[in-house]
């Protein structure tokens, strides 16, 4: 039997209890999925139509509607880091940041999108994207702004599916509902900025026990070049 040290245990603690809701929650909408296609279902209609009262019920519902098993699979990993990410590094914070980010960023689609059905967990995606790379940034905290590159290093071209340009490519791509998830990351990650973890404070006592160190090497210097 091996006995591990106390915080090695709860460190443990932390990353598993940070993957349960992300999981959870792709499980759900691979479940909404096998549902729609088994019974021949049509979900469509509870997405976002934008600046329509019937399309206001997508602001909530259209993430867990995607139109075939490709189009689910490329949001099912990256909910799964992004939001392990945003539950790990942030916490109790996290669970605050979601559901804004969930409604925010559909609220934004359902004002700026062309006249069609809009579905898809895309624009939670990108919203998750931006707020953990905007969140480490302006922390100026070394561990989040690790994080912020690593969202960088591996959704960093998504950033090109935000722009009417992705119509002309491919005229199924909702790069509303992508642009509004990276203007909620955005606004999110200035609004909570002084909340969650933050850069430690080095306190004013240390900073001058530093400098008195400092001075008292520099004198010591001093002293053997004159000897």
């Amino acid at each position: 039997m091996i006995s591990l040290p106390h915080d090695t245990t709860i460190e443990k603690k932390r990353i598993l209890y940070a993957l349960i809701f992300p999981l959870l929650f792709v499980s759900f909408l691979w479940v909404v999925f096998a549902v729609e296609h088994s019974f021949a279902f049509d979900f469509r209609h509870a997405g976002i139509l934008p600046r329509t009262a019937e399309g206001l019920w997508g602001i909530v519902c259209s993430p867990f509607l995607h139109a075939d098993a490709k189009h689910l699979l490329s949001n099912s990993i990256p909910l799964m880091v992004l939001g392990w990410c945003l539950l790990y590094f942030y916490r109790d914070l996290g669970y605050k940041v979601f559901p804004l980010l969930w409604l925010l960023s559909g609220i934004l689609t359902w004002c700026i999108g062309r006249n069609s059905w809009h579905i898809g967990a895309s624009g939670l995606t990108y919203s998750l994207a931006f707020f953990l790379f905007f969140s480490g940034i302006l922390r100026h905290h070394i561990p989040l702004m690790a994080v912020s590159l690593i969202v960088v290093f591996l959704y960093g071209s998504i950033v090109w599916a935000m722009f009417p340009i992705a119509e002309v490519v491919d005229a199924t791509i909702s790069w509303e509902g992508h642009l509004s998830g990276a203007i909620s990351g955005l606004c999110c990650a200035l609004l909570f900025r002084k909340q969650g973890p933050q850069k430690p404070i080095v306190p004013d006592d240390e900073e001058e026990d530093d400098w008195n160190n400092g001075e008292e090497e520099d004198a010591h210097e001093t002293t053997e070049c004159i000897n």
